[in-house]
């Protein structure tokens, strides 16, 4: 039964987790289409926000998981699970601000170096997660 609730962890963190990082996203779109563009200031105030929900979604799902008995690997596999759902939405939409920003340098092209740094990512933001989720459980 520990299975079924880990994957019921990973859709509803990753559900909440890709409509924040959308919601996010939709927020850049919206003041990157200021006439005087978007500072570098609030470009890191939303680099800041889109990593504090890279780390905090993945960390309440594996904190789920290890308070419904679940062990620490479990935990691990819902909180890289949630953590690619977000990235994947991060990055699906990311074209669409650089689009509406004028330009399309740095852009990520999908190719197989830029899912497996993506996938070392994920397991990366998966175990801070977890690591942190075991401390508050």
């Amino acid at each position: 039964m520990i299975h079924v609730n880990s994957l019921v962890d990973i859709v509803v963190f990753g559900i909440v987790g890709a409509i924040m990082m959308a919601a996010l996203v939709g927020l850049l779109l919206v003041v990157s289409g200021r006439p005087g563009g978007i500072s570098p200031g609030l470009q890191k105030a939303f680099a800041a926000a889109a990593l504090a929900l890279l780390v905090a979604v993945p960390t309440l799902g594996a904190i789920d998981a290890l308070a419904s008995g679940a062990g620490f690997w479990t935990a691990f596999a819902v909180a890289a699970c949630v953590a690619a759902v977000v990235a994947g939405v991060n990055i699906a939409l990311s074209p669409l601000v650089a689009k509406r920003q004028g330009g399309t340098a740095g852009v990520l092209t999908p190719s197989l170096p830029v899912f497996a740094v993506g996938l070392v990512l994920c397991l990366a933001l998966g175990l801070v997660a977890t690591a942190l989720a075991a401390l508050f459980v």
